[in-house]
């Protein structure tokens, strides 16, 4: 099996731009959109916000919570809240991310703990990849909603 390092072993803490000391509803303007996920399980209070529905352990939980953040996100929007929408869509992206890794890998370990070599693919649980499914409709409707595209464009022209 091929040995590859995971990204989390070459981390640097001090040149991540998210911090969990900062309240990014009271300092929105410190937020940073970054790829994928980055920041999500940081960035307070709409960490513990969106946290406390954030499930996908069978599929039927996996639709209840892909729903209910759904309509968090569009809360948010509703509220011209950029920071939290783009947190619902993280957490969005972050179930399908997850129930996939599940999907693909026993346990949903991807590494081998010992020596980071990667395990094999196949093994995994396959009412995750339903899970999965059902985070996937929702975050590929956060990220076509035009309003959510229009603010993230001009979030990321004026903060980065």
């Amino acid at each position: 099996m091929k040995k590859t390092i995971p990204s989390y072993l070459n981390f640097n803490k001090s040149s991540y731009p998210w911090s969990s000391t900062i309240d990014y509803k009271q300092s929105p303007l410190l937020y940073r959109v970054g790829k994928g996920e980055q920041g999500v399980l940081i960035c307070e209070p709409y960490k513990a916000e969106i946290l406390a529905h954030w499930r996908f352990k069978t599929p039927g939980i996996a639709k209840k919570s892909s729903e209910h953040i759904y309509q968090m996100f569009i809360d948010y929007l509703s509220k011209d809240d950029f920071v939290g929408a783009d947190m619902a869509r993280k957490f969005l992206q972050m179930g399908f991310t997850r129930a996939r890794r599940y999907a693909n890998y026993k346990g949903g370990k991807k590494y081998d703990s010992t020596d980071y070599h990667l395990l094999e693919k196949g093994t995994g649980d396959d009412q995750k990849a339903i899970s999965a499914n059902y985070f996937y409709e929702k975050w590929q409707l956060a990220l076509n909603n035009e309003k959510y595209a229009a603010l993230k464009k001009q979030w990321k022209q004026k903060y980065g």
